[in-house]
């Protein structure tokens, strides 16, 4: 299965995707809190997959996004976004991100998500 690295400045919706990622068989390999640590944790672990909360302090997720697709052109992000944030998910999408989940998020929706990025 893969290497995930969950991003969100929330810790218990990194929880909740832990939860999800690893009844699947998936690795979390690193989390982060903001996009600053999210492109260092990227550089040193260089997941299969991330997924990648849009607001956060510090450096948001779109910017992170666009410097970790800058250093590995290949990298599959899913973003995730509140419900509203509909300028923002087009934006991250335009930039990259191979997907976007809404938060709260439902189980069957970020298993589907995960397998169609990964081609699982």
């Amino acid at each position: 299965m893969a290497r995930v690295m969950i991003v969100d400045d929330a810790a218990f919706m990194r929880m909740m995707l832990r939860t999800i990622l690893a009844e699947q068989g998936h690795e979390i390999v690193a989390e982060a809190a903001n996009g600053a640590e999210a492109f260092q944790a990227y550089v040193a672990h260089r997941p299969d997959l991330v997924t990648m909360d849009i607001t956060m302090p510090e450096v948001d997720g779109i910017a992170a996004l666009k410097d970790i697709r800058a250093t590995d052109p290949q990298a599959k992000i899913i973003m995730c976004s509140a419900v509203g944030q509909k300028a923002m998910v087009v934006e991250a999408i335009a930039a990259g991100a191979k997907d976007f989940l809404v938060k709260p998020f439902q189980q069957e929706r970020v298993i589907a998500s995960v397998n169609k990025v990964l081609e699982l």
